[in-house]
């Protein structure tokens, strides 16, 4: 007789997915101290047999019901977009309400590597449970769907995913009061490239641009092929620019503290009450006005995250090898290396650094290059 074919399960297929390590209990007890002092003056027994790790998969791993469409699996579900993260909770917009939303223990078992397995722009369905009040529903999110342009970095051991879903980076530097940073504007044009986000340059509070280097920074980018602008949020320059650059887009604002990010967007967006604040004169230091990355829906078409300033952006999810892929200028010297792996960085007969020295890479670009791809914790 031949063998007996077991059932398909109705709707989906068994699949094994890890948990986060953290989940798992603690195999080895270590607590012999505490152990003698309880015991006093009676003798401890010794453990005749440990087990070092956890027993067998089932303690690491869980079976989940995975269907081959996903679409037709969540059809009962409610769909919408995550404009902010407040705590345990998503702030879930479905086009009509928002729902306070808390997130299925699943999801997070699936997503270990990341630091939440939901962020603003997410694309998710989610169910929604009983509550009177009629403009804040809490809703549980069942599903994210597959996220496109992201903004990452990481954070500690994992990874932190600033926005997901968008079209284009905002990177926003300011002519002064702080002055601006060439290599985090790198590096953020790094992260964006590798997240498949297309960056703009924005300079802000040009009126403070007395020597014109500012201009010339932003000059140096538009040369290599990057949209660029230059706006004062007080006095209006370059902001009906910046709105026609968001108009029916799906952007991230992204820039260090006091870059003036929110007073853009003030202006930008009429009736936009943003928090803002002055930058310390001392130390040209911002303060954290924006503490958390939130979804704004724009009145002529699009939204835009607004996200807290930050005074450097980790990039080491991006392999070393990527970088001169990222550095535009470098990509058609690149090939003329005498060497296929090269690094550009220490090797004769290099292509890239004769260009540096003839003038058609801009040396302070190759020196941004070299300390970033020299700092320790990048994947090779």
């Amino acid at each position: 007789m031949g063998k007996k074919k077991g059932k398909k399960k109705k709707g989906g297929k068994k699949v094994r997915v890890t948990f986060r390590r953290n989940r798992s209990s603690k195999v080895r007890d270590k607590s012999w101290t505490d152990q003698a002092r309880e015991a006093q003056d009676n003798e401890v027994d010794a453990i005749d047999s440990e087990q070092v790790q956890a027993k067998g998969d089932i303690s690491r791993h869980r079976t989940i019901i995975v269907h081959d469409d996903p679409t037709l699996a969540h059809a009962h579900l409610h769909s919408g977009v995550v404009l902010a993260m407040r705590g345990l909770y998503a702030e879930v917009d479905d086009g009509q309400k928002i729902h306070a939303c808390t997130i299925r223990r699943i999801l997070r078992t699936q997503k270990i590597d990341e630091r939440n397995p939901v962020t603003v722009g997410d694309r998710v369905r989610f169910s929604l449970g009983s509550s009177g009040d009629a403009k804040l529903r809490e809703g549980v999110i069942e599903h994210v769907d597959p996220r496109l342009g992201q903004l990452r970095r990481k954070s500690g051991r994992r990874i932190h995913t600033v926005v997901a879903n968008v079209d284009q980076a905002i990177i926003v530097s300011s002519a002064g009061q702080p002055a601006p940073k060439p290599q985090l504007i790198d590096r953020y044009i790094i992260a964006a490239l590798a997240g498949e986000i297309t960056p703009i340059i924005c300079m802000n509070k040009i009126d403070l641009d007395e020597d014109s280097q500012a201009e010339q920074l932003l000059l140096r980018y538009e040369n290599l092929g990057y949209e660029t602008l230059a706006t004062c949020a007080t006095s209006g320059q370059g902001i009906e620019k910046l709105r026609a650059l968001l108009k029916d887009k799906e952007s991230v604002v992204a820039g260090q503290s006091g870059v003036g990010k929110s007073s853009l967007l003030n202006a930008a967006e009429p009736g936009l009450t943003l928090r803002t604040s002055n930058v310390g004169v001392q130390n040209e230091k911002g303060r954290h006005t924006t503490t958390t990355a939130s979804l704004i829906r724009l009145k002529n078409g699009g939204y835009v995250v607004d996200t807290p300033g930050i005074r450097s952006f980790d990039i080491s999810l991006v392999p070393r090898s990527e970088f001169e892929v990222h550095f535009v200028e470098f990509v058609p010297h690149v090939a003329n290396c005498r060497y296929p792996d090269c690094t550009h960085t220490h090797e004769n007969e290099c292509a890239v650094k004769k260009a540096v020295e003839q003038g058609h890479i801009h040396p302070a670009r190759y020196a941004s290059y070299v300390d970033i791809f020299e700092e320790p914790g990048i994947a090779p």
